[in-house]
Parts: C-alpha cells; sequence; structure tokens
C-alpha cells in the first residue's frame, strides 16, 4: 500500500497488492501541476497486516522529492530508493507523470470597449485589461495583460492566445476577474474597472460584460504543445544567475549592507537565488549552474568587470548545484571590490551568445539577475533584450533594497514591448519585481521566498512555449536532439 502526502496531510492512497515484492500499482493520483511552486511530495509504503487497523501497518520505507522533480526527468519518469530504515535497504520507488488532456487546451479571444471613463487630463484614455485565474484560497493570480490602446476611450484590443490551465487550471466554472485600467508611464496605472466571469462564459460567447460594455468580439479554442510536453520531450532549462556588485549595497562587512553575510538568516540576494533557484534545478539534469557577479573590482589590479564568474575560474564558471552558487557568491564577497557602475547589458549578452547557439528548443535559458539599483547602461541593455528575444531565452530580474525601480518597469514588457533603435523585441522576455513586495511581515524567509518564485516564474512556461511556437518547434522528437550536455554560458 502506497500513501501520499501533500507533505503533511494525507492526499491518498494506492489499492493494496498481494503477496508481491514488485508491486504494479493502478491508482493515479490527479495533482494540479505549478511550474512556479516548489510542490513538496512524500510517499510512505507499507505492508497492510490482517486484522490490525491501516495506522499500524508494517512501515516498508519512504520517498520524499518535489513534483517537478518528477516531471522534470526524462521521460517524467523518475527512480529513487526508499529509505527510512535504518540499516536495510528498502528497495527502489519508480513515478511517471502523465498530463491530462484538458491542459492542452488554448483559447483566442478578441474583445473591445466601449464609452470608457477618460483619465487622462490631456487626451483620452490609454486602456488594457489585466487577467487574474481565482485560487482555491480566494485569492487571484495575474495570468494575461493585453496590450496598450492608446488614447481612445472605444478600444479594440489585438486577439490574444492564453492556455486554458492558465486562464482556469482547468476547471470550467472557475471565475476569472478581468480589470480595466488606463495605463501611465510611470506605472500608476488609473483603474477604470473591473468584471467577472468564466471559462464556460466565455466558451458559450457571452458577448457582452459590466464594465462599460466590454464585448468579447470572437473566441475559439485549440489543441497545442504544453510546457510539460516539451519537459517530457527533453528540453532542459539551463539557469544562470548573475548578483549585483556595486558599491550602493554597502559595505559587505556590516549589517546594514545588502550583501551583509548574518551567521543567522540569508540576506535578500541569497533568499532571492535560493527561491528561483530551487525551482529550477529540477529542470536542468546535470545541476550546474553558471554564476556571474557585475560591477566589482577584481583582485590583483583591480580591473572593473561587468561580468565576472564567482568561483574565479573563467574557463568553466559552473557552480554544483543551488548551494554551490551561493558558496561561489559568499566567496566572492570576501575577495573583490564593489565598485561600479550597475551594467546589465554585458552578462545579457554573455548568455544570449550561448543561446544562439540552441535554437532547436532542446534548451532554454533562463537568466536570473539581481540588482539594488538602477541600470546604468539602458540603452545598451534594451538593445541586448531585444535581440535576445529572438533566442531560447528568458529574463527574471529581481530589485533588492530601498531604492526607487521606476526605470526597470521599461524592460518588463507586460504593457509595451521593449524596443531599440526602432526595432520591437518580437518577444516578452523580461520579468521584473521589487523583492521587499514579497517579504513577510513577520519575518518568515520560507514565505517570502515562495511568494516571490510564485510571481517571477509564472511567465517562464508561456515565454517558452511563445519560442517554440514562432520556431515552429514541436515537443516530439526533442528528446532526438538532446546529446549535448549543458552549455555554459
Amino acid at each position: 500500500l502506497l500513501h501520499l502526502s501533500l507533505p503533511a496531510p494525507q492526499f491518498g492512497r494506492t489499492e493494496v497488492i498481494e503477496n508481491t515484492l514488485n508491486p504494479d500499482f493502478v491508482r493515479k493520483f490527479v495533482l494540479d501541476f505549478f511550474f512556479e511552486e516548489k510542490q513538496n511530495l512524500r510517499f510512505d509504503l507499507g505492508v497492510v497486516l490482517i486484522m490490525v487497523p491501516l495506522l499500524l501497518q508494517d512501515f516498508l520505507g519512504q520517498m520524499f522529492c518535489t513534483l517537478g522533480e518528477i516531471i522534470g526527468s526524462t521521460g517524467s519518469r523518475l527512480e529513487r530508493i526508499l529509505s527510512g530504515i535504518p540499516g536495510k535497504k528498502c528497495g527502489n520507488i519508480i513515478f511517471t507523470a502523465e498530463e491530462l488532456s484538458n491542459c492542452r487546451d488554448i483559447a483566442t479571444m478578441q474583445l473591445c470597449a466601449n464609452k470608457l471613463d477618460k483619465k487622462d487630463f490631456f487626451g483620452k484614455s490609454d486602456p488594457f485589461l489585466v487577467f487574474y485565474r481565482s485560487n482555491e484560497d480566494g485569492t487571484f493570480t495575474i495570468c494575461h495583460k493585453t496590450e496598450v490602446v492608446k488614447n481612445t476611450l472605444n478600444p479594440v484590443w489585438q486577439p490574444f492566445t492564453i492556455p486554458v490551465r492558465a486562464l482556469c487550471n482547468g476547471d470550467y466554472d472557475r471565475t476569472v476577474k478581468v480589470d480595466v485600467y488606463d495605463w501611465d508611464r510611470d506605472g500608476s496605472h488609473d483603474f477604470i474597472g473591473e468584471f467577472t466571469t468564466s471559462y464556460r462564459e466565455f466558451s458559450r460567447g457571452q458577448s457582452q460584460f459590466n464594465v462599460y460594455e466590454v464585448t468579447l468580439l470572437s473566441f475559439k479554442v485549440e489543441s497545442e504543445y504544453t510546457f510539460v510536453d516539451f519537459i517530457r520531450g527533453g528540453t532542459q532549462l539551463n539557469f544562470t544567475v548573475a548578483i549585483d556588485f556595486t558599491a550602493s549595497n554597502g559595505n559587505p562587512s556590516q549589517p546594514t549592507s545588502l550583501h551583509y553575510m548574518s551567521p543567522y538568516q540569508m540576506n535578500a540576494y541569497a533568499m532571492a537565488l535560493k527561491a528561483v533557484g530551487e525551482i529550477i534545478q529540477d529542470y536542468d539534469s546535470d545541476k550546474m549552474f553558471p554564476a556571474y557577479g557585475f560591477g566589482a573590482k577584481l583582485p590583483p589590479d583591480g580591473k572593473i568587470s561587468h561580468v565576472f564568474p564567482l568561483n574565479s575560474n573563467s574557463e568553466n564558471p559552473n557552480c554544483v548545484g543551488i548551494e554551490g552558487v551561493l558558496e561561489a557568491y559568499f566567496q566572492s564577497l570576501r575577495t573583490v571590490q564593489l565598485y561600479g557602475p550597475t551594467n546589465f547589458a554585458p552578462v545579457i549578452n554573455q548568455v544570449a551568445r550561448c543561446a544562439e547557439d540552441v535554437t532547436d528548443g532542446s534548451q532554454y535559458f533562463v537568466l536570473l539577475m539581481i540588482t539594488d539599483g538602477v541600470i546604468s547602461d539602458m540603452v545598451q541593455t534594451k538593445e541586448a533584450v531585444v535581440n535576445a528575444a529572438a533566442l531560447p531565452m528568458s529574463i527574471i530580474i529581481v530589485g533588492v533594497g530601498p531604492a526607487e525601480f521606476d526605470a526597470m518597469e521599461e524592460l518588463d514588457g507586460d504593457e509595451v514591448r521593449v524596443s531599440s533603435k526602432g526595432r520591437i523585441a518580437e518577444r516578452d522576455i523580461v520579468q521584473f519585481v521589487p523583492f521587499r513586495d514579497y517579504i513577510d511581515r513577520q519575518g518568515n524567509q520560507v514565505l517570502s521566498m515562495a511568494r516571490l518564485a510564485k510571481d517571477v516564474l509564472a511567465e517562464i512556461p508561456e515565454q517558452l512555449l511563445g519560442f517554440m511556437k514562432t520556431r515552429d518547434i514541436e515537443a516530439v522528437g526533442i528528446a532526438s536532439v538532446v546529446a549535448n550536455p549543458s552549455l555554459t554560458p
């Protein structure tokens, strides 16, 4: 008998298979998969004894893992050793995962509105829509933003495509909330109104909603490859870290520094790195992560570098696991001099050069940049982002500390796509968040990290799918091209 727990309450049990040491359980466990969350699982194996209550069964072993580890394994098949009985070999346990068919559907819809409120003093409004999926606990998670339609009270938004899973998680009657905003350049968008609906109402062609006659012009559903299809097919996520070593962070030996290494708790840089890295590592088979710093003077000659390996090995900047990245980061704090300026373009271009060599769908690159201040090379960074948008690559920027990060919003192309020298980025690949928005008021670091990871990683699956779709890459056959190990930016 196999028990599954998530991780404390018991989620379910398999059937009992009699008189065998090699049981092949038939019962399936149906779980909601969220790439952006660390979903811990515990499996307990035991023997049911006749005439004895189930709680007193003979314990045979247990195994801990995450749902991401199962899905991220080759073919979504994971084999692990059972443990839990000192000095005894408990055998192996094998898991396989598959995606339910309704997760493959994507919806394409177009909406318009009539007679919206005039929010701008000069001119009309610049409206856009924000779609939210409701969660089991009553909260809402953003799942789509339309483009901004400038200077009109009667906008017609472009048709857009969204996975049904992202919109309602496969529950056709789950509430979908839509907010209407007037876009402002400084990011303080004016709220116009909201309405609620559901996927089922959309699919029935309900044409009019209760905010200034927001109207559904068209709606259709098709099936496409999903993020899980590509991961099962062998696509690897290559995770790279870049950390800000500029002087504005403060002296690392002082408690006021953002880089201060307290013996009692992690600093914001370490928390952001661990929060994002521990989820992405489940989808990288070799667990080797390139890690860089920027904005420091390096020994022995004090030369300023905007992209230096944290492990001091320019030939091989890979660190073993997320713990290896953290160790290299702490070691660099002891050896380099914090300086400046805050240049992003060199690191982005470093990862982009590697991504240029692997455009067959076998690898997708995720760059995490953690910084405390405003970018010094915005023009060059915007050009680097536009170039990277044509590659299998996403960029996550986490701002730490109390600084104002308004300029960073330019790079996060949710409302207005990044452009450079007349070229517009073909995809939105940048997600920026200030870490202070996710810090738990009671000081719970685990909760703060979970909140951060959930928000910054939520867009990665759709960004990966966006690249695959523009290149007409199919999930079937991906495994045949996954022959090279992870490339090092």
